[in-house]
C-alpha cells in the first residue's frame, strides 16, 4: 500500500511535476506512433481507393455507352412505330373511304 501523507512539500511537488511530465514524454511518444500509423493507413487507403476509382469509373462508362445504345434502339422502334400507326390510319382511311364510295355509287 503506498504511504499516505497529508501535506505536500515543495520537494514532492517537485518530483511529481518531473513524473507527470516524464509521464506525458511517453504518452505523446506513443500518440506520434500512433500518427504514423494512421498516416500510413492514410496512404493504403488513397491508393487503393484510386484504384477503385478508376475501375468503377470505367464500368460506368461501359454502361453510359450501353444505355446510348439502348436509347437510340429504343428510338429507332419509335420512329418504326410511328410509321406503322400512320400506315395503318392511312389505310384504314383509305378502307373507308373505298366503302363510302361503292355506297354512294350504288
Amino acid at each position: 500500500m503506498y504511504d499516505v501523507r497529508e501535506s505536500w512539500t515543495d520537494e514532492r511537488l517537485d518530483d511529481f511535476a518531473k513524473h507527470v511530465d516524464q509521464r506525458f514524454d511517453t504518452v505523446d511518444q506513443r500518440f506520434d506512433a500512433v500518427d504514423r500509423r494512421f498516416d500510413k493507413v492514410d496512404r493504403e487507403m488513397d491508393r487503393r481507393f484510386d484504384k477503385v476509382e478508376r475501375e468503377m469509373v470505367r464500368r460506368f462508362d461501359a454502361v453510359d455507352h450501353e444505355l446510348h445504345r439502348v436509347n437510340d434502339r429504343l428510338d429507332g422502334m419509335h420512329r418504326v412505330m410511328v410509321q406503322a400507326v400512320l400506315m395503318l390510319s392511312g389505310s384504314t382511311l383509305a378502307s373507308f373511304l373505298v366503302l363510302a364510295g361503292l355506297i354512294l355509287t350504288h
